[in-house]
Order: C-alpha cells, then structure tokens, then sequence
C-alpha cells in the first residue's frame, strides 16, 4: 500500500478560562509514529495550520526526546497542513492525536471533518486517541447517521477527566457526547493501556495506549 496516513493534531493552546496553556500531547504523536513511519509516509493536518501548541511535554520520555531532537521532525510539526491542503484520497488512515486542545477545535471543524469522512467512505480507516476522539463527535457516514452510532469505541473517560480534575474545565465530557451519539463505551481501568477496534474505526483511551494503537494500525493497513 503506497498511501499515506495523515496525524491530526489541534491548534487550541488555552486550557478553558484556566490562563494553563495545552495543545495536542507529544507522546500520542510520538508513540504510534514511531510504528507507523517504519511502514507508511506521515503528513500532518491542525485545524489552523503551521506550529501546533504542544503539551505533555516530557523528555525524559525516550521516544518523545528522539523525535524532537531531529530537524526533520521538527520541520515537519512546525509546518502542518491545513484542512484546505489535504487530498483525502492520498491516505489510508487519519488519526487523531490528543491533548485537551482537541476539545475545543476538533469536534466543528468543517474541514477535517470532510477528510475523515471521505477517508473512512473511501475504505480508509479513522483512529483515535485519548481527547482525540473529539474529532468523531460530529463525523458522520452516507447513511447520516454518526460515524459513532452503533460502534464500540474508547476515549478519555469520564473517570479520568474528573480523576484528572479537568472534568469542569474542558467545553463537555467526551465519553458522553459520544456516548450521546449512539457509540458504545468500552473502556478500560483508568490509566490503563485500552484500545478498541470496530471495523474501521480504532480507538485508544489515553496517553498509555498510544504506541499499541500505532501497532494496531499498521496491523489494519497491513490487512486492508
């Protein structure tokens, strides 16, 4: 499969009326594209384009501290695509990478909307992880039904959220729009490494399950 996968990552960087700054988070892009580059080219989409907000920044985290030390990387963040700039029928998969930011630019954003929904139409798959889920609130298929309606998924849970003491914070709880949408929660003890696969549609609950998400999705496209 010569297609390409598109990382998806917010241009939100203000953590509700909190005056923290957030984005997307550097391990659940860092993680499955340490997988996922080793089979397919990377390109990456924001809402906005050009140098995303970054959060979870720890590198101390070998994998985080690889990639962000390399020029080519770098370049690569610091110049994302915009919606605008992406033929959905170059890629085989999208996915949505986390961090809380996701929560306020992801969910309506017309433009990556239509990528993921012509992608998924097009036999491609769409993923997601932690907060990046935001991104299937709105998603919907021909039939126009939700994207969500009727399939399993995982997110950052609503335990978490509290646990995480974000749950009054973030614009709604992500576990439960979805929920709202006819999907059907399958998530794990909090913290813990849980992705859920449907068909199509592939899911992981939190940073923890970012690399195994990466490796189920290479295992996907490798069976498409």
């Amino acid at each position: 499969m010569t297609r390409k996968v598109l990382f998806t990552v917010t241009s939100h960087g203000e953590l509700g009326n909190t005056g923290k700054p957030t984005g997307y988070y550097l391990s659940e892009v860092t993680h499955p594209w340490s997988v996922v580059s080793g089979f397919f080219e990377i390109d990456v989409v924001s809402p906005k384009g050009g140098k995303p907000p970054v959060d979870g920044f720890d590198l101390t985290d070998p994998i985080n501290k690889k990639y962000w030390d390399d020029p080519a990387w770098q370049k690569k963040m610091d110049n994302t695509l915009t919606p605008a700039q992406v033929d959905p029928a170059d890629y085989a998969a999208i996915f949505y990478a986390g961090g809380h930011g996701a929560m306020w630019d992801f969910p309506d954003d017309k433009g990556l909307a239509a990528i993921a929904e012509t992608i998924y139409r097009n036999g491609g798959i769409v993923s997601a992880v932690c907060h990046g889920p935001a991104g299937l609130v709105n998603l919907r298929r021909e039939d126009g039904k939700y994207l969500v309606d009727g399939k399993n998924f995982t997110c950052f849970t609503n335990e978490e959220e509290t646990l995480n003491g974000t749950e009054h914070i973030v614009p709604f709880l992500l576990q439960t729009a979805l929920e709202g949408h006819g999907g059907i929660f399958k998530g794990g003890k909090p913290w813990s490494d849980t992705v859920v696969v449907d068909g199509r549609l592939l899911t992981g609950q939190n940073p923890m399950s970012a690399l195994s998400l990466g490796k189920k999705l290479v295992e996907l496209l490798q069976k498409a």
